[in-house]
């Protein structure tokens, strides 16, 4: 790939992560009813901090993805490096699907009677075969690079 092609992925990345993460800043404190709550009861409460312990995930495949273009901008794309980036990007993606599962669960089996979580359990829904996709995804190329890697080392052992 062209360095530049490369070079404006790694910027949508980082761009990426700076609006998850001014959602995750902004969103809560515009949500119904923190109007009349202050900033430590808004961002103390017990979803919000599920959903910051949650973005983790997120944030660190965000990085691995970064990471794993770097390798393949200085052509190591054939490393153990970047095999191990997949990987991560795969294991990120599956406990991020299984949190948002939980969190889906949890609204729904324990929501008011008088509301209705089906937006909620629409936006988990979506996320979590979005998530889903990427793990498999993440796997396939891991197992394709995996192989390409065990066979890079046996041409190069036999040369």
């Amino acid at each position: 790939m062209k360095r530049a092609s490369i070079v404006f992925l790694q910027a949508v990345i980082v761009l990426i992560g700076i609006v998850a993460l001014t959602i995750l800043i902004w969103l809560p404190s515009t949500e119904g009813r923190a109007v009349n709550l202050d900033w430590f009861s808004i961002y103390s409460d017990p979803f919000i901090l599920y959903g910051y312990l949650a973005s983790i995930a997120f944030f660190v495949a965000l990085y691995k993805a970064f990471r794993l273009l770097g390798y393949i901008r200085q052509n190591k794309v054939f490393s153990s490096n970047a095999v191990n980036a997949l990987k991560s990007i795969k294991y990120c993606a599956i406990v991020l699907s299984v949190l948002i599962v939980a969190a889906g669960l949890f609204i729904m089996l324990s929501h008011n009677g008088d509301d209705d979580p089906a937006g909620f359990l629409a936006i988990c829904i979506v996320t979590t075969f979005a998530s889903i996709v990427v793990a498999t995804a993440a796997a396939i190329f891991e197992k394709l690079l995996q192989n390409a890697v065990d066979m890079k080392s046996e041409n190069d052992l036999t040369i």
